[in-house]
């Protein structure tokens, strides 16, 4: 099928619903989700959104916290721009329906603090926010007129100048995005949509990992379709582990336990019950999340364990359960009780602070392609993103895209000669263990080896490994009918490459990426 819109949107998080909601009046929009549209990073996270909302707070505060968790490689100018415009992204997502908690006299929000914040400025509905965004926007989406939301749609491809036939690198200027090619997953089918405008909001790449908080469809699609479309990637280097996942080795994705909860009292400690982080930071349980999850990852190997704990029994026992209910009954289904038990945690792949480049309006290196979210770097991050700096940034670069997108969209016209997918020749591939096998390697090598403490031989050894797989895989892609289970892996393989041949390239301990043979120099 071909399906021709002038707003396409890959995802349907708070970055794809936002820009969705912002261009419908001045065209037709459709959203590809993967998955269930509810279904994301959006949905899982807890903390909240940072934003100085009074005086007691001030932008040149943020902003100075942002620089310092990004460890000095922060775009200045793009800090200051996402954090000014955060009071206006605040006020239109309370417009769209969404719930932020109130204090108890209804006149004020009532603000968290999260580690590496000075101040308390996170605004949050309970210990679910993303969910609540989710929600309140996802319901102004599903009854715009102009907005057609289509679920269980994989994006695969970016359709460039190369699928006319030219000849195309990442040396070839002018690249232009003219939509996608995207599986029909109940189908099986691959339609071909064409688009004045793209948006990838695709979310991040956590599935490279063993051990994740991000749902099972975070496989770094939209990075991975850039870099075979030749678009510029940055600083995908930058891995942030969250310190504190509940351990339970029986689920994935792990479940989170928000930082807001160690802003509130929950204190870190050993696998003895003794507190630890004095010995690594004065900021102790909220030191920024690279130091942190650093110095639990040391911990657990020195003791030789597998987990430590957080302690959350001085919090009083309502605010434990008012202030955080999910996980409260989350631990209670596992047999823990935090007002009176210890919480056993261990650091997870959380956050991906590198990926599409673009610049200020959220535009990439591919025209007429945005990207917003996680799945994109804007430079605001660094080397180490601030808590709930996530949120806000995709919120502001899906108004930014938007209002450019919008300037630009009626000297835009529909690449007509765009040919649809050709599958001619393949077969299909009844042998799903050379996917899920190679998957699990992958996952493997990425935490052994590019984890949070990385040396030149672990990366080497990563990148040779990292080779094999794409090659095998390639191979298998080349001759098979397309699945989501096969696209997914690919994408996967990408993305670990490309972080390993960053944080080879990486010659200095900044921000998330931590060698040990960098100590020595």
């Amino acid at each position: 099928m071909r399906y021709e819109v002038d707003f396409l949107i890959i995802g349907s998080g708070i970055a794809g619903l936002s820009f969705a909601l912002k261009v419908a009046p001045y065209g037709k929009v459709c959203v590809l989700s993967k998955a269930d549209a509810s279904e994301g990073s959006t949905k899982y996270a807890q903390g909240g959104i940072a934003a100085v909302m009074y005086d007691s707070d001030s932008f040149d505060n943020h902003v100075k916290d942002t620089l310092i968790a990004g460890d000095g490689i922060c775009d200045r100018e793009v800090v200051e721009m996402t954090i000014r415009e955060a009071p206006d992204r605040i006020k239109e997502l309370v417009q769209y329906g969404v719930n932020f908690d109130k204090s108890r006299e209804g006149d004020r929000f009532d603000l968290h603090r999260e580690g590496g914040h000075s101040e308390f400025r996170i605004l949050h509905h309970k210990d679910n926010t993303g969910a609540e965004i989710e929600r309140g926007l996802l319901e102004e989406v599903r009854n715009h007129p102009n907005i057609e939301l289509k679920e269980h749609q994989f994006a695969i491809d970016i359709i460039t100048q190369h699928h006319l036939g030219q000849r195309v690198t990442k040396h070839t200027p002018d690249i232009e995005c003219y939509g996608v090619y995207a599986l029909n997953c109940e189908t099986q089918q691959v339609d071909t949509y064409l688009a004045k405008v793209t948006l990838l909001a695709t979310g991040g790449m956590g599935n490279v990992y063993t051990t994740t908080t991000t749902p099972i469809i975070s496989t770094g699609d939209g990075v991975a379709m850039v870099h075979r479309a030749r678009g510029v990637l940055s600083d995908l280097e930058f891995v942030q582990f969250h310190p504190t996942s509940l351990y339970n080795p029986a689920e994935k994705p792990a479940f989170l336990i928000t930082e807001a909860m160690r802003g509130a009292g929950a204190i870190l400690k050993d696998s003895k019950g003794n507190e630890f982080m004095q010995k690594y930071d004065s900021r102790l349980s909220l030191a920024p999340r690279d130091i942190v999850a650093r110095a639990i990852d040391k911990e657990m190997k020195l003791a030789g364990v597998d987990h430590l704990y957080l302690d959350a029994r001085g919090i009083g026992k309502n605010e434990l359960i008012n202030g955080f209910p999910t996980i409260y009954a989350k631990c209670l289904e596992l047999g823990i009780n935090i007002t009176k038990d210890m919480i056993p945690i261990r650091p997870a792949a959380h956050y991906q602070c590198g990926g599409i480049k673009v610049d200020m309006h959220g535009e990439s290196s591919i025209h007429h392609l945005y990207a917003a979210g996680e799945c994109s770097c804007t430079g605001l991050h660094g080397g180490n993103r601030l808590a709930s700096n996530s949120l806000l940034e995709a919120v502001v670069y899906a108004h930014n895209a938007a209002e450019h997108a919008i300037s630009k969209i009626n000297e835009l016209s529909l690449c007509k000669q765009a040919p649809d997918w050709d599958a001619d020749g393949m077969v299909l591939n009844e042998e799903m263990v050379l996917i899920t096998q190679t998957k699990k390697e992958l996952q493997e090598i990425m935490s052994n080896y590019v984890g949070i403490v990385r040396s030149d031989l672990r990366l080497q050894r990563a990148f040779d490994r990292l080779n094999l797989i794409f090659r095998e895989t390639e191979e298998l892609y080349n001759r098979s009918v397309l699945t989501e289970e096969l696209s997914e892996l690919r994408n996967l393989i990408a993305c670990a490459y490309l972080i390993t041949k960053m944080a080879m390239a990486r010659r200095e301990n900044v921000g998330l990426h931590y060698s040990i043979d960098l100590l020595r120099k």
